[in-house]
């Protein structure tokens, strides 16, 4: 007479819940019932789960209301994939042959939601994602043209002029005037020189450096004399 006056309620039907977050999943029992404990099973049938029950270690689940005789109500941290399912309170009473299934709710299906991405949205994010590749490559350009300068401006090119001919060809410095006159051991014409090249190399003063004062001109002078083919 006792158990007739026990009511157990699971109120939901369906729970919709995203991946990783705490799932809560409600039961409530009335009246006086039969000794025998309160679970929660996953699935029905020979192929059911146990998913809470006093007894056991369940790290993931915990009671809403601990020690409660009247709050069953449970929550699943955490949830994937794989706690998709239909879950069910159910209550045991004890006999002779051990636990008996006394009463059980009707059962909450629980379902993953998981968000699609709608065509603007997907839209948006190629966008960004171009926008973002060309910012950096503006600013790697930028980089790249800046460390150019510093270079540039550190060591600056030295331009060189030479010429090369025979001994009847003008022949010029670096600052672009006319040679008039050659090293004595340049001046020796005969018709072994009217085959061959010849180039005349000078250095330009050094260039000053940071704050220091420039060091003496070299005053080296250096000939090159190749055989014409």
């Amino acid at each position: 007479q006792a158990g007739r006056s026990f009511r157990l309620e699971q109120p939901q039907e369906k729970v919709l819940v995203t991946a990783g977050e705490t799932l809560t999943l409600t039961c409530t029992a009335s009246g006086t019932g039969p000794l025998g404990p309160v679970k929660w099973l996953k699935g029905w049938g020979s192929d059911n789960k146990t998913v809470y029950e006093q007894r056991g270690s369940f790290p993931r689940v915990t009671r809403v209301v601990d020690g409660s005789n009247t709050d069953f109500s449970i929550h699943i941290r955490d949830v994937q994939p794989e706690d998709s399912g239909t879950y069910y309170c159910v209550k045991f009473r004890k006999s002779v042959y051990g636990l008996e299934m006394f009463a059980h709710g009707k059962g909450t299906e629980v379902s993953l939601y998981e968000p699609t991405l709608v065509p603007g949205m997907v839209a948006a994010v190629v966008v960004l994602c171009f926008l973002l590749l060309l910012g950096l490559s503006v600013a790697l350009c930028m980089y790249r043209r800046r460390r150019r300068g510093e270079g540039g401006t550190r060591f600056p090119p030295i331009p060189l002029r030479c010429c090369a001919g025979t001994p009847s060809t003008p022949r010029f410095d670096l600052s672009g005037a006319r040679i008039n006159h050659l090293p004595a051991s340049l001046q020796q014409s005969s018709k072994e020189d009217n085959d061959i090249h010849y180039a005349d190399l000078q250095p330009l003063p050094a260039a000053p450096w940071g704050g220091r004062s420039p060091g003496p001109a070299c005053s080296e002078y250096a000939s090159v004399r190749v055989a014409a083919k």
